[in-house]
Formats: C-alpha cells, structure tokens, sequence
C-alpha cells in the first residue's frame, strides 16, 4: 500500500517540477502577488489632489488653507479664480476635492459669527468621499478651536472657557490603523485557494486528457490511494507557500505575526482540506484542463467576493450572508487575521477551527465518493 502511495507521489512531484517553469510559478509568483497585493490592496486614503477657490483671499481664508496642505492628506494642485474652473477640474478629474471659501470669511469670523465653508467632493467613490469628508471636519474643527482659544486668551482672566468632553482613542491590534496589516494576512487565504484548487484539479483532468486514466483504472491501484498520492504533493505545496508568505509578510510589510505559528499551520491543514476537496469535485466535472481553469475561476471568483476580504459581510444582503456559510475563506480569514494581529490562540479561534473541519471533511467526502464513480 505505502509502496503504491510512493510511487504516486514521485510520479506527481517529477510531473509538476519536469516543466523548469512551474516552480517559479508554484513559489516564486505568490511572492510576486503578495508584493502587488501588499501595496494595492489599502484603504488609507492620502494625496488628496485639492483644488483652492479662495474669494476672500485673507490672512484666516490662507491660514485654513495652509492647515490643509499641511495635514499630509491634502496635496493642493490648483488654485482657482474663475466659477467655471471650478466644474471643469471636477469633470476632468484634475482635482478630487474643490475647497471654496466665500468673500467675507475673515469679517465674519473675526465679528463672532459663524462662516461657511463649501467642500465639493467627486464622489464617484463613496468610500474615498467619507475619508474626505471625516479629514476636513476635523482640519475645520480643530481651526474653530484654535480660534476660540485666542480669543478667549486676548480677553484675559475676565473669560473663563467652557469646559469640553476630550475623547483619548487608542486602537488595538493595529497601532497606526495601518490597512496593510489587515489586508496581507487575507491575501495568504486567497493565494493558497487559488493555488491548491487550480494545481488539484488540473492535475487530475490532466490524467484524462493524456489517457492515462483509463491505466489507473485496471491497475491494482486503490482509489484512495491515488487520491491520496495525487493531492499530497499539492497539500505540501500549500503549506511551503504559507510559510513564504509569512515571511515575505511580517519581513517585508512589517505585519506582525503575535500568535502561534504552529496553530496557524494547523489550521491551514484545514483550510487545506477545502480546497483541495473543491479541486476533486472540479476534476469529476471536467473533461479537459481549460473546463477546469474557467471553473475554479467561476468558483474562486464569488469565494474571495463572499469571504469578507474585500466587503464587510455585515454589509451584505441577508440571503448572501447565508451563501458565506459556506466560504471556507471566511473561517480561515478570521483565524489568520487573529493569529498574526490579535495573538489569539485556538481558546478564541476554536468555532471557525470546528466550521473549517466540517466544510473540509464535507467537502471532500463528498469529492472523493463523486470521483469513486467516475473511476468505475
């Protein structure tokens, strides 16, 4: 049995590495990926291009401008002088936000009354838009305080200051709110998905497509056996591209990896199961390599969208957030997140550890029975 099983295994490691190309796609273009991925995949929002429309054009109206510029979120591109500009910057994308301040900014505030601002933002992107509208709320607010402040100090003793609620925040996990910490440990469950699913099941159609199939059957090979001798190559892979990528992710994008790296092994062996089970079933429904490419596409394509990675499922419709259910890539998100942010260890991660092992054993129990029949 073992003897079989060996065999197996050399014949499938000296088929994927006799072509001198794939080992640089099996290691070498995750790195690649998880580079791309590590400086593409962010939601920080900075280098806002900014255009000034500044009628008042006063000590106040230019000191409100500078406390823009010099936030670091805002890059002031354009200063306008015409209504007309105004649209055309907008339309053109030249400018993402227009900053209008009107003639008598300066009189008004320094009369005691309150003064207006108009910001005009391209909302085309309603995420980027928020951010936008959260940063110049908070440039105008603290501008209004400082104000406040010296006014108050050139009356003297005579005025005493309102008391205010001051709010401390302190993030968790992620100090700096950097997007890149949350986002790189997600690109390791989407990498090793695609990967494992892509090599196990166009390995396996690959037998049909070349006849060899048809030997596998009259041999005195079990099917398990072949399953088992087919796949593990595959699961080995997995795991060594796990590994890479952790390094590349905490050496290279500064991620920290604060839990086990032990039990993040474990778990991917689960989330591995997956995979590779959903590589099985795609083989039992395809008759040729291209069949298989297009459907892990069509099924790795709604996994990673459902997942979380990209879209907060709390967001989504009801019946949707049903469907994520049954994505393993939400459980094994939620598990490397944890591990490498939180430190958290299988005493918090055991309900997604137990959801991974039900899918992973439903998955390919039911693979393995459909590819039964197919050998028969």
């Amino acid at each position: 049995m073992f003897d079989r099983i060996k065999h197996i295994l050399v014949k499938e490691f000296l088929q994927v590495f006799r072509d001198p190309k794939m080992a640089p796609i099996i290691f070498v273009m995750p790195v690649v990926q998880l580079l791309i991925f590590g400086y593409a995949a962010t939601t920080d929002v900075k280098h806002i291009t900014t255009a000034i429309y500044d009628l008042d054009n006063t000590p106040l109206s230019r000191e409100l401008v500078s406390r823009f510029e010099a936030s670091g979120y805002f890059d002031v591109t354009a200063k306008l002088d015409r209504e007309a500009q105004v649209q055309r910057v907008l339309d053109r994308a030249e400018a993402q936000v227009v900053l209008r301040i009107d003639v008598g900014f300066d009189d008004r505030l320094r009369g005691g009354h309150d003064a207006q601002l108009q910001l005009l933002i391209d909302g085309s992107d309603s995420n980027v838009a928020n951010i936008v509208l959260a940063y110049s709320a908070r440039i105008g607010e603290q501008f209004s305080e400082d104000l406040l402040n010296k006014r108050l100090a050139s009356l003297g003793t005579a005025a005493r200051k309102p008391g205010r609620i001051e709010l401390q925040s302190r993030a968790w996990f992620n100090d700096n709110l950097e997007s890149r910490n949350f986002y790189v440990p997600g690109v390791m469950a989407i990498l090793v998905f695609i990967s494992t699913l892509m090599l196990t099941s166009m390995a396996i159609v690959r037998e049909k497509e070349i006849g060899t199939m048809e030997q596998v059957m009259v041999s005195p090979v079990r099917p398990w056996e072949f399953i088992l001798g087919k796949t593990a190559p595959f699961v080995l892979i997995g795991f060594a591209d796990v590994l890479l990528i952790t390094v590349v992710g905490t050496l290279w994008f500064d991620v920290p990896i604060r839990g086990s790296l032990w039990l993040l092994l474990g778990c991917t062996g689960l989330y591995l199961m997956t995979t590779i089970g959903a590589g099985l079933l795609i083989s039992t429904i395809s008759q040729t390599q291209q069949q298989a490419m297009m459907t892990t596409f069509f099924f790795g394509f709604p996994a990673i969208l459902l997942s979380g990675f990209m879209f907060p499922i709390a967001n989504m419709p009801p019946l949707v957030q049903w469907l994520t259910y049954l994505d393993p890539m939400r459980y094994f998100l939620v598990i490397v997140r944890g591990i490498f942010l939180k430190g958290v260890g299988a005493a918090i991660l055991w309900p997604e550890m137990v959801e991974l092992t039900v899918l992973g054993l439903a998955t390919l129990t039911f693979a393995t029975t459909r590819f039964h029949k197919t050998l028969k």
